[in-house]
């Protein structure tokens, strides 16, 4: 045995108790402890993967961008260490680790595959080593705790000057931020590819309220849209340097979005093209997809191997989770910042008919404290849509007051602060026996504790 081997048995006892007393810490208490007795051991564990490892980051969907991933390398037959229950800061990834790790030591996987916090990337990329990293996206999210996007960037573009010569950059090249980061990466030995969509057809009218880097990091002028697609990512240029959008060499082109069920893309990378039929929604699904599928082409997998692993993909945690109670079918989507939301009222507006709609905020700690950005979020494409719409949570309140404001009768909205009585309300209401639920992060784990209770699906860290 390893001198890291007590400290192994130790961890591994720790998150036992803990999952056999019912609590989520689990997924990330036995990992806290186990850096907590060596603060290297998340690289010295990483280290004995034979195939390496590989990151995803971003602000949005990097737990559905790093699920899709992992579909695609399990076609491959490959054994991954993937923190798949989303616990994706020091904690969670130990703990992904030492689920893998033998008494010795020794780990029982080929690949590491770790979804990380944005704020916590530094510090893991130092311990981790990864041969590559997927940078998604940067908007703004949990004010409070992260402040602004620039503040990110700089700690990212810190990490990436440090990168060795065998790290591979994935970045989103329709992200401004992310695509000159690639930039800072050039004094390095790390290399860079892109990925963007690259279809007029699926982009905005106009930039929307909530849209973030408008401006150029390099010398803050304007930037000037050839095409928006998604919040500020799109095709973009700084009249005044210069600096412009990255050419990608991983694309989607004739893209169709299919309501809230499905969504279908061309997937054009330097090995040819195919198409891809994903089981999830939106624009921001065909994001994640496309961000997937350059990792896994930069890891090596084929591009037949890539379409058929994407397609075959089940929605992450909340992540238009879908789910039989009774006769209602529901449908879980993370809203938890004003882009994301953004995405998901788009995709409801593809819908036909009336909405029946949960939506439940609150204010905990891992949902910024900070509420304000409801008001930034376009309820307005609710307008006409909604048939009931029930608010809970802390701050319920607050959100029947912005659906007001966006337009929304009075006697469509109800406010039940009490998320399991709310559940049971919009559930005996929803006439068209489907429900789609918009809960803020701390709600989705309230949520799912709710169900797990009632015996509709398992706890998320069993």
């Amino acid at each position: 045995m390893t001198l890291l081997g007590p400290k192994i048995v130790a961890a591994r006892a720790v998150g036992g108790l803990a999952r056999r007393a019912g609590r989520g810490g689990g997924t990330s208490l036995p990992g806290k402890l186990l850096v907590g007795l060596d603060r290297h051991a998340i690289g010295e564990l990483a280290g004995r993967l034979p195939d390496g490892c590989a990151v995803v980051s971003a602000t949005n969907g990097k737990t559905t961008t790093a699920a899709m991933t992992a579909s695609v390398l399990k076609r491959r037959g490959l054994r991954l260490v993937h923190n798949r229950a989303g616990s994706n800061m020091t904690g969670g990834v130990a703990s992904a680790l030492l689920d893998a790790a033998g008494p010795g030591g020794e780990i029982e996987g080929q690949l590491g595959l770790f979804e990380v916090d944005e704020f916590w990337l530094g510090r893991l990329v130092a311990e981790l080593r990864p041969r590559a990293i997927l940078l998604s996206n940067l908007f703004r999210d949990q004010l409070d705790r992260y402040g602004e996007l620039e503040a990110t960037a700089d700690r990212w573009a810190v990490m990436m000057a440090s990168l060795p010569a065998n790290t591979t950059l994935v970045l989103n090249a329709d992200d401004p931020l992310i695509g000159d980061l690639g930039r800072v990466s050039s004094g390095t030995e790390a290399r860079v590819r892109y990925y963007g969509i690259e279809d007029s057809s699926v982009a905005a009218a106009q930039m929307q309220h909530a849209a973030d880097s408008k401006h150029c990091r390099r010398c803050g002028h304007l930037y000037r849209y050839e095409a928006i697609y998604l919040g500020h990512l799109g095709v973009y240029e700084c009249e005044n340097c210069g600096g412009r959008r990255p050419t990608p060499s991983v694309a989607a082109e004739h893209i169709r979005l299919e309501g809230t069920r499905t969504a279908s893309f061309e997937l054009r990378c330097p090995r040819g093209r195919a198409r891809v039929a994903l089981p999830l929604p939106g624009l921001y699904n065909v994001y994640n997809a496309l961000g997937a599928a350059a990792l896994c082409l930069e890891l090596g997998t084929g591009l037949d191997a890539v379409a058929e692993g994407l397609e075959v993909v089940t929605a992450a945690f909340g992540r238009a989770e879908r789910l039989a109670i009774g006769p209602v079918e529901v449908a879980i989507l993370l809203m938890k910042n004003p882009a994301g939301a953004n995405e998901i009222l788009r995709t409801l507006a593809l819908e036909g008919g009336e909405l029946d709609v949960l939506a439940v905020l609150n204010d905990g700690v891992a949902d910024g404290r900070d509420v304000s950005w409801i008001w930034d979020a376009d309820f307005e494409l609710l307008q006409g849509r909604a048939r009931r719409i029930t608010c809970a949570g802390r701050r319920a309140g607050e959100l029947a007051v912005r659906l007001k404001y966006a337009g929304l009768p009075t006697e469509r909205l109800r406010v039940i602060t009490s998320l399991p009585e709310a559940l049971d309300a919009a559930l005996a209401g929803a006439s068209s026996e489907r429900l789609y639920v918009l809960p803020t992060y701390t709600a989705l784990l309230e949520l799912r504790h709710e169900l797990a209770a009632r015996g509709h699906t398992e706890p998320f860290w069993r």
